[in-house]
């Protein structure tokens, strides 16, 4: 399909780009100016709240939650099973609202539509299984009442990488739960939130019950909200040294967070490996998403009898993809987020390379617009380079080999983060025990994709706290209240 400018102006021009509080639209004098990864180019200018409009919107939220919260379940299941199927009616125009303020290719983001909508439907059905329960005390002169209550205002910070499906997996649970929410999605891809605000109150979302806010002055924004005693729940996805500072700011109020935080996944593969699974695998855990995702494998751990061959099966898929702008017809590589984003690849690469990694295919910047970086794979890399230590964010695969699979396990796990492993192999009690053994919230065993929005996402040491998806997603939003009765 081809995008024509003209559709991409008639899209542009329809997104809200005001903040979005209590029900209402409000411009403001200072705007952030969205840009197109791909061209450099500016897409559209949204509004800049300053701390004092974020306020307003802890506001509207606190005033609606009361009624919000009295709201019977099945009415707000149902609210979000529209939300699900407008968002399914609107995939293109979503999808290609993500490609141009992201970068991701076209295909991807209409996987991510699926992918975000899904959130809408879980959490929908979710809506009417909160329970609690009743009992009879030890000591039987007492019945024992457990319920299940909304937490309370919720404060969401959303990351630029899956500018729907973050706000999704977290709107989603808070608003079944019966809880009202401030959304601040990230500078660089506030479009889509804007939009996906727009399409919760046609699906009936009442007003103050989503609050979405975009700013150039996160840090001054964001904590007289998170020191407010009104707000009840902090949850935010983004880098852990942010993560850190938002966990210190919460303690004030002793606030319920949940953090999805950084990542730095490892990717083994076991001498009995199938090759061409674990090739397959690998494309989809280090390239979905250009690489800019926190399950993206980081650090490639293979057994020296196939790293070779391993090496050189990935390299030749990862050099022959088509890199250029996601808007493009057979694009599988769009550009990273901003010029940082590709200084910092660039920078992890020549690391490594000057302390004698080599390059068997990419390692180089590309076209003279945009943000553009060749899928890489690298051999021979040290395990002092920085790219093992730090989230590279980017289509680069530097490999590392092991001996035995002690070793290889333990440079697993020779990290402090712990938010997903990738293991391939044939052997069903090796899987087992590399499952166990590893320390990481999620683990993919001979598949290169974990989520799922029915399972339980979230990782372990610096990778965070607290589950988004699955059961365990609402509970995040949930307080349990005990009642002794006697009789």
């Amino acid at each position: 399909m081809t995008v024509t400018a003209d559709a991409v102006a008639a899209l542009i021009c329809g997104v809200p780009t005001g903040l979005f509080i209590g029900g209402q639209w409000i411009d403001t004098p200072e705007t952030i100016d969205v840009e197109n990864p791909a061209t450099g180019e500016v897409l559209a200018k949204v509004a800049d709240a300053t701390p004092e409009q974020g306020m307003l919107a802890l506001d509207a939220a606190v005033a609606a939650q009361k009624d919000w919260a009295a709201t019977d379940p099945r009415e707000r299941g149902e609210i979000l099973r529209k939300a699900f199927e407008l968002l399914h009616a609107r995939a293109d125009d979503f999808a290609l609202l993500m490609t141009l303020e992201m970068g991701k290719p076209l295909a991807e983001a209409r996987g991510e539509v699926t992918y975000g909508a899904e959130f809408f439907r879980w959490f929908s059905e979710e809506a009417v299984r909160i329970s609690g329960r009743y009992s009879v005390a030890p000591s039987g002169g007492t019945r024992l009442l457990t319920m299940k209550q909304p937490v309370g205002p919720v404060y969401a910070i959303t990351p630029w990488n899956f500018p729907l499906a973050m706000g999704t997996r977290k709107i989603g649970p808070a608003l079944a739960a019966g809880c009202t929410v401030v959304v601040k999605p990230a500078a660089q891809t506030p479009l889509t939130t804007l939009a996906l605000a727009g399409l919760l109150t046609e699906a009936g979302v009442p007003a103050g019950v989503v609050n979405v806010i975009t700013t150039s002055r996160s840090g001054a924004v964001s904590e007289p909200i998170i020191r407010d005693p009104r707000l009840r729940k902090l949850t935010f996805t983004g880098s852990t040294p942010v993560g850190r500072k938002l966990i210190e700011q919460s303690a004030q109020q002793v606030l319920k967070v949940s953090m999805e935080l950084g990542g730095n996944a490892p990717f083994l593969v076991f001498a009995d490996a199938d090759l061409d699974k674990a090739v397959a695998g690998a494309m989809l855990a280090k390239m979905r998403n250009i690489g800019e995702a926190c399950t993206a494998a980081n650090r490639f751990i293979v057994h020296e009898s196939v790293a070779e061959e391993f090496a050189l099966k990935l390299a030749e898929k990862m050099g022959a993809m088509k890199v250029g702008p996601g808007i493009d017809d057979g694009v599988q590589v769009g550009p990273l987020i901003d010029r940082a984003a590709i200084e910092k690849v660039s920078a992890l690469v020549a690391d490594a390379t000057d302390r004698g990694a080599k390059v068997l295919t990419g390692a180089k910047t590309l076209g003279d617009k945009g943000y553009f970086y060749a899928p890489t794979v690298l051999t021979d890399v040290p395990d002092s380079a920085d790219l093992f230590a730090e989230e590279i964010f980017g289509p680069v695969a530097p490999i590392i080999t092991f001996s035995s699979d002690e070793e290889g396990i333990a440079l697993a796990n020779r990290t402090e983060f712990g938010l997903v492993g990738y293991a391939f192999t044939e052997n069903l009690s090796k899987a087992i025990r590399v499952a166990e053994a590893l320390e990481t919230g999620m683990v993919g065993l001979n598949q290169g994709i974990v989520s799922n929005p029915a399972a339980p996402f979230g990782g372990v040491k610096a990778s965070g706290i607290g589950r988004e998806g699955g059961a365990e997603g609402i509970e995040e939003y949930l307080e349990t209240k005990y009642v002794g009765i006697a009789l």
